[in-house]
């Protein structure tokens, strides 16, 4: 049997038609995409997402609720230290810290303490995949720290700071 090419066209029509609409029935339904963690929920027991308002210093922040949070396990150098001196490195350490985390969305983990003598909340604080604590010791915009007894990432933090100190990276190679 042959075709014209009228008939042949309405024949690839309606393949076409066929075709669409069979995998039409056969997709998966579509799902809306998953919806983000909405901030200062908890995604696990020991991780807490929360918004960014302003940095206060190289390992201080604050947060859209007005809780102050401290980084555990480092120390990043003193920009408004009880003398009025402002410490080597201080500056630069508060823009850095400004630089990943002001305005952003981060998650919180706890080690063992809730807050500190000053009511600051403890925490470890993660950037997307960006370990922020052991990024500013990293850049050597802070000291490694231990705050016993929050010390789950001492010997890593530790262990960072040994490698800025050798190659003099930024507070290592910038001050006595």
């Amino acid at each position: 049997m042959k075709l014209s090419k009228s008939q042949l066209q309405k024949v690839i029509s309606l393949l076409v038609l066929l075709a669409f609409l069979l995998v039409s029935l056969l997709a998966p339904p579509d799902l809306p995409p998953p919806s983000p963690t909405p901030i200062g929920t908890t995604i696990d027991k020991s991780l807490v997402k929360a918004q960014v308002m302003r940095v206060i210093d190289g390992d201080t922040i604050e947060l859209n609720t007005g809780e102050k949070v401290r980084y555990i396990g480092i120390d990043a150098p003193e920009v408004n230290s009880r003398d009025t001196k402002i410490s080597c490195y201080a500056n630069e350490a508060t823009a850095r810290n400004r630089s990943l985390v002001e305005n952003k969305e981060i998650t919180m983990q706890k080690d063992v303490s809730e807050t500190d003598r000053y009511g600051r909340l403890l925490r470890y604080v993660y950037v997307d995949n960006l370990f922020v604590n052991h990024a500013l010791v990293a850049d050597g915009f802070a000291r490694a720290k231990d705050y016993p007894p929050d010390s789950k990432y001492k010997s890593l933090l530790a262990n960072t700071e040994t490698e800025a100190k050798v190659i003099k990276q930024g507070l290592w190679g910038k001050c006595q």
